[in-house]
């Protein structure tokens, strides 16, 4: 492994914020530019110090962002031969350290070189052993070179280099700013991202609904772990199993576990990952959990069919298809959880048509072990391109002769639409779409072990089928095919009433001609704007504070008490007392209000939301909103990909600020870019430096076009909304067209 960080082109794109192109013009223009100390002639590598002195000289950088300066070290400790994720292991376990003992770590940095390189390791083993155990599933791992070791992968007491001693110091740099979890979920985000084809997260909103359908199992399996988000969406308190084929990203899963646990839950963990191909060496034969969650690998033609036919775990020794590697996943699931159990998987929606798969769907049917199937939108889950398939299935028990199936149709933009969803992560509304899953399926459960009656249909959302009406030549549990459309919204009084929503919101624009800027001084080629000031410069002169979410906290959905049982006497308003709203990307995005809360007993040290609070996505995307009566609502804590800013109003003005947010030139200057996904840096944007008198005639003047843009993007959704209820309408017979002119 080289002995000092290096940096190829595109990399160093990203630490100036311009396209690779940019960099060759560079190379070809600047005699003085870095020469290559590596890589090849078609990639080649820069030493990371010259090329940093190089643009910092030319004034391309300001400073080098710390996550940066992070993950440069990290790809340094990468070996050639070894697994890409190994040094990720080292970092999870320093950042373990320092969270489960900070005293410790205080103690160690002040020790010099010299002895640090020893103390730390033998720090980590021990750290490790307490928070994992000694027991074969919850210490099982690897070490940093990738070879098999004990106490959660961190392996035996060494000697660490200087490298390892600078990045254990910028983490603990990292993990002061951000906390350790959020730290690591930075640093696991940027590994996904540059290697899309090995790992594909499900993304916490998913792993949260999957969650929330569990209810409130005490044991937990996910056999297709990955790098955990599926069990990082329980309580800390369950008892959470997992294995997967990778023994490194099982050992980052463990750390990731461990890390979101609070450093005052008892040890060791109830965390118990272990490597292996779940299909082929079970590490679980013969356990039942309460529950099983997962999302399987899909497509695979070699899962083990031959050397599987007489296998404990298919029923009455139905074998499933060399093509259906999914309902072998199925059936494993189901086979490892306990009688009257649950087990919720994602699946591609082929799996609930396929021909091949027919006497095995057949199966789940007759027995009642199937439940709900779930269509999703596209965007939920990977591959984002595909409408994923929710299937829940209950392990039979004895006595239990309930044979019916709930078919939800969730794949629509909203609930009880006709409009298929747009693809993409970003499209999906989550609100809407986990009060939609979350509502039938419950009402429907209750029923099923109480029963009671079952709920009713509802057209375009969701029916109750029999089991054995799906009995047929196809066996398809498709919900589109069995979920009717719904009907067009009511006449034309309901149509009447969408038009005067309508009209009431256009009369109520402001006229575009006030929000036009008023002539200036034509600008002087060259001089720019005027002196300017970073955020980052702000929070060191004491006149910003800035707060980022990361992952954000563990959620529960509005009107659930803490262990997500709908509680009785619920406020119809939505109001939940016993929680605090958490904001999400999303809800900012949208303007949306909060769906989920952040129970008050862990809510210590986090912030809320405050009058003239600023609140802006990590993704940028030039959404910046300020909190008040017209933004995003006071006591709230961030959810998942926020930053709060906090300015000193009388020095920076909260709409000023909001507007340069939202202004192109700023998301370009202060974009940060990874492989597949540009975020901001907020640190690196770029404000004039303007009296506050000055600020604030800048700002209510941003404030105007904000709310201007609010209203215009409120008055094109219920339009359309009115132009389909119309065609509809008239598709349906409900309604005649307007008398010709």
């Amino acid at each position: 492994m080289p002995d000092r960080p290096e940096v190829t082109a595109v990399e160093i794109a990203r630490l100036a914020g311009v396209g690779r192109a940019a960099v060759s013009n560079w190379r070809r223009r600047h005699p003085d530019f870095p020469r290559p100390v590596g890589g090849t002639d078609s990639s080649p590598a820069f030493a990371l110090a010259e090329v940093e002195t190089w643009l910092r000289s030319q004034g391309k950088i300001a400073e080098l962002p710390l996550l940066e300066r992070v993950w440069r070290l990290v790809e340094t400790l990468r070996d050639p031969d070894g697994h890409p994720a190994a040094p990720l292991v080292r970092a999870g376990a320093v950042l373990l350290l320092q969270h489960r003992e900070p005293d410790r770590w205080a103690a160690l940095a002040d020790q010099p070189d010299t002895r640090l390189a020893t103390a730390l390791p033998r720090a980590l083993a021990d750290t490790a052993r307490t928070v994992f155990g000694t027991g074969t599933g919850a210490g099982a791992g690897i070490a940093a070179d990738g070879s098999d070791a004990a106490a959660g992968g961190l392996g035996r007491p060494g000697l660490f280099g200087s490298t390892e001693l600078d990045l254990a110091r910028l983490l603990a740099r990292l993990a002061a700013e951000a906390g350790p979890a959020a730290a690591y979920e930075q640093l696991l985000t940027r590994y996904a991202e540059a290697n899309t084809r090995q790992l594909s997260p499900t993304p916490p909103e998913a792993a949260e609904l999957l969650a929330a359908v569990a209810g409130v199992p005490a044991t937990v399996l996910d056999p297709a772990t990955g790098l955990g988000a599926l069990l990082l969406a329980l309580p800390s308190s369950t008892d959470r199993y997992g294995q997967d084929t990778d023994p490194v990203t099982t050992a980052l899963a463990r750390l990731r576990l461990a890390l979101h646990a609070p450093a005052a839950d008892p040890v060791p963990l109830p965390v118990d990952l272990r490597p292996g191909d779940a299909l082929r060496a079970d590490a679980y034969t013969g356990h039942t959990f309460d529950a099983v969650l997962c999302q399987p690998p899909y497509n695979e033609r070699d899962w083990g069919h031959d050397e599987l036919q007489f296998d404990r775990r298919w029923p009455g020794g139905l074998v499933p298809p060399r093509g259906e590697s999914e309902l072998a996943w199925v059936l494993h699931c189901l086979a490892h959880t306990s009688p009257g159990g649950l087990t919720a998987l994602l699946l591609p929606p082929t799996v609930a048509a396929r021909r091949a798969g027919r006497r095995v769907r057949a199966e789940l049917l007759r027995s009642g072990a199937l439940r709900a199937v779930v269509a999703l939108p596209a965007g939920a889950a990977p591959p984002y391109g595909v409408p994923l398939h929710l299937w829940v299935l209950r392990a039979p028990r004895s006595g239990d002769d309930f044979r019916q199936v709930l078919m939800i149709d969730a794949a629509a933009t909203s609930p009880g639409s006709a409009e298929p969803a747009e693809g993409g992560r970003d499209k999906v509304r989550w609100p809407e779409l986990s009060r939609t899953v979350l509502d039938a399926w419950r009402a429907f459960d209750l029923a099923a072990r109480e029963g009671l009656p079952l709920p009713e249909d509802r057209p375009g959302r969701h029916r109750t089928v029999a089991a054995i009406d799906l009995l047929d030549d196809e066996t398809d549990l498709s919900p589109a095919r069995h979920v009717p459309p719904a009907a067009p919204p009511g006449g034309a009084a309901g149509l009447s009433h969408l038009g005067g929503r309508l009209t009431e919101l256009l009369d109520g624009l402001a006229d575009p001609g006030t929000l036009l800027p008023g002539p200036a001084p034509d600008p002087v080629p060259g001089a720019g704007v005027g002196p300017v000031v970073t955020l980052g410069e702000l929070v060191r002169a004491g006149l910003l504070e800035v707060h980022s979410s990361g992952a954000g906290a563990p959620t529960r959905p509005v009107g659930t008490d803490p262990v997500g049982i709908d509680p009785l006497g619920t406020d119809p308003t939505g109001a939940d007392p016993t929680g605090i709203p958490v904001l999400t990307d999303q809800d900012l995005v949208l303007g949306a209000p909060p769906v989920s809360v952040l129970d008050r007993a862990a809510a210590d040290g986090t912030p809320l939301t405050r009058p003239g609070d600023v609140l802006v996505p990590a993704l940028g995307g030039g959404v910046a909103r300020v909190v008040g009566p017209d933004g995003p609502p006071v006591g709230a804590a961030l959810g998942r990909q926020l930053h709060l800013l906090r300015p000193d109003p009388a020095a920076l003005d909260p709409d000023f600020l909001a507007g340069h947010l939202r202004s192109t030139a700023a998301a370009r200057r202060a974009a940060s870019h990874a492989s597949t996904t540009t975020r901001l840096d907020i640190r690196r944007v770029e404000l004039p430096r303007l009296p506050i008198t000055e600020q604030r005639r800048l700002g209510a003047a941003f404030a105007r076009l904000a709310a201007f843009d609010a209203a215009l993007q409120q008055a094109a959704t219920l339009g359309h909304a009115l132009a389909q209820a119309v065609t509809d309408a008239l598709a349906a017979g409900t309604a005649e067209p307007p008398p010709a002119s």
